[in-house]
């Protein structure tokens, strides 16, 4: 497959995304005029009961079931669960879930800190970073570099045990997301701490820390301690591997943005943002981060339009001359995966011959 595209400055006034450069307040003018950015809080209310009840039979289960190994499935579900709640603790901050921006704060912070486990406060700073520069070289956090590496120039500078991980970091990516949970866990809670001293502050690392506590306390008190070490994980490993599965699909092997390129609004979004086909289960299975470029133009939409927001925005696209992407969820896994093991090339020795390594 082509290398992603790199949207390198000045773009040509001829271009067509230069003329698409002033359209998005057309965009969103119909947007607007079909009623899309309108709150649904009875959808979301629906949701949150239904997770919740969920939450209450898988307790009930853990219950039941008692010093069984098919307390492993309740684990894998309870993951499930959880990212879930993350999904709408996403949307909460994002402000497409209740009518008023303190009420979507406050639901965000009660879902992320005290049923997910991780730092709202981190995942606001974080993410907002994101929306306004996605996949822009120095300014996107996602494609900062990590284990994992996104740009090639990282992937030169990578040393030791970590390069060794770059140079194959594609086939190793699904295997290293078992991971993911746990270090999201611990990255919010490490970035609380690096804060200032403040009382929101203080309050999220204390629900973190009473909701981490006693949900890793009752499992080890119900449960012997392979086992109940063997629940605490197969959760932490879905979970990860979920949520990594629902967010890598979007940007990752899109176009980079150099650092000192300049696009307006819809290109910028629109260039950087892959959809995922599906229909409505792919959007109940991710959370809505299937419709991805139209929550990046228009992040406050409520999930129910992004369907109806789909059809307008692909339109608009095609009339503009804007390249809008869009693939099968299965598609997008195998052009991450391909796309993470040519960055990892870079961080190959080039005077390694291939014939050598495998003999020797």
């Amino acid at each position: 497959m082509a290398a992603a595209p790199v949207v390198t400055p000045p773009v040509r006034p001829t271009s067509p995304r230069v003329a698409a450069a002033g359209t998005y307040h057309e965009l969103s003018a119909e947007v607007k005029a079909a009623g899309l950015l309108d709150r649904t809080p009875g959808f979301y209310i629906s949701l949150l009961a239904g997770l919740t009840t969920a939450l209450a039979g898988l307790v009930t289960a853990f219950v039941l079931l008692g010093h069984s190994w098919w307390q492993l499935l309740v684990a894998g579900l309870l993951g499930v669960v959880l990212t879930q709640f993350a999904f709408v603790s996403h949307e909460a901050s994002h402000r497409q879930v209740l009518l008023t921006g303190p009420a979507n704060d406050r639901l965000g912070r009660v879902l992320a800190n005290g049923v997910v486990g991780i730092s709202h406060q981190w995942w606001m700073t974080k993410h907002t970073r994101h929306h306004a520069n996605p996949n822009r070289v120095g300014k996107d956090p996602d494609i900062a570099p990590d284990t994992i590496v996104f740009l090639e120039e990282d992937a030169r500078e990578t040393r030791g045990f970590v390069r060794r991980i770059v140079r194959h970091q594609g086939w190793l990516f699904f295997p290293l997301l078992t991971l993911e949970g746990l270090n999201l866990h611990l990255v919010s809670i490490r970035s609380l701490l690096a804060l200032p001293g403040s009382r929101a502050r203080t309050t999220e690392l204390v629900t973190i820390a009473l909701r981490l506590s006693l949900y890793v306390a009752v499992v080890v008190w119900a449960l012997p301690f392979g086992m109940a070490a063997a629940f605490l994980g197969v959760q932490l490993a879905v979970f990860g591997v979920y949520m990594g599965a629902s967010f890598a699909p979007n940007h990752k092997g899109m176009a980079i943005v150099p650092a000192n390129s300049r696009l307006d609004f819809l290109s910028k979004q629109v260039l950087t943002s892959r959809n995922i086909n599906g229909g409505r289960f792919v959007t109940a299975l991710m959370g809505g981060l299937d419709a991805q470029v139209e929550h990046h133009l228009f992040p406050s939409m409520p999930r129910p339009h992004l369907a109806r927001a789909r059809e307008i925005v692909r339109a608009h696209c095609a009339r503009n001359g804007v390249p809008y992407t869009e693939t099968s969820l299965v598609r997008s896994y195998a052009i991450v995966v391909q796309y993470l093991n040519r960055v990892g090339l870079a961080a190959r020795d080039p005077f390694d011959c291939p014939v050598r390594t495998q003999y020797r």
